[in-house]
């Protein structure tokens, strides 16, 4: 049965007015997960700490077992901003900058400085984007 969630156990380590922060630990299953690179989980690091924005901030103690969950558009979205859209940029701007008649050096440095405006906007978004991109936390 296929699920909408992506889903990992973690540990409370911190809880303040209305945020919770999770010790998220990657299992054996991120392997094969098509969100793992959004969501961070994947890498080597074994452990990933997540800042979770909840009302019910003061229902959680630290120590305590929840299960961190977010869904799996989310994952892939942020994976197209963070890993395919920056590969457009560079691609789309090397092309102009090489269609205009710059040398192949200046164009590199062109597509290369795109990539960096592009990670500005994505800075300047970033409170929105994380509206966007949430996770979710639960008792286990």
């Amino acid at each position: 049965m296929a699920t909408n969630n992506v889903t990992h156990p973690g540990k409370v380590i911190g809880v303040f007015r209305d945020t919770v922060t999770v010790a998220v630990e990657s299992s054996e299953a991120c392997g094969s997960c098509a969100s793992r690179s959004a969501c961070s989980l994947g890498v080597e690091s074994n452990t990933r700490n997540i800042l979770i924005t909840t009302p019910d901030a003061g229902t959680f103690t630290v120590g305590e077992r929840v299960v961190v969950a977010t869904r799996t558009q989310m994952g892939l979205m942020a994976a197209a901003l963070c890993y395919a859209m920056p590969a457009v940029v560079l691609v789309a701007a090397l092309a102009v900058a090489v269609l205009l008649g710059a040398t192949e050096g200046f164009a590199a440095l062109v597509s290369l400085c795109a990539v960096v405006v592009y990670f500005a906007i994505l800075w300047l978004f970033r409170n929105k984007l994380a509206q966007k991109i949430s996770f979710t936390i639960h008792k286990e």
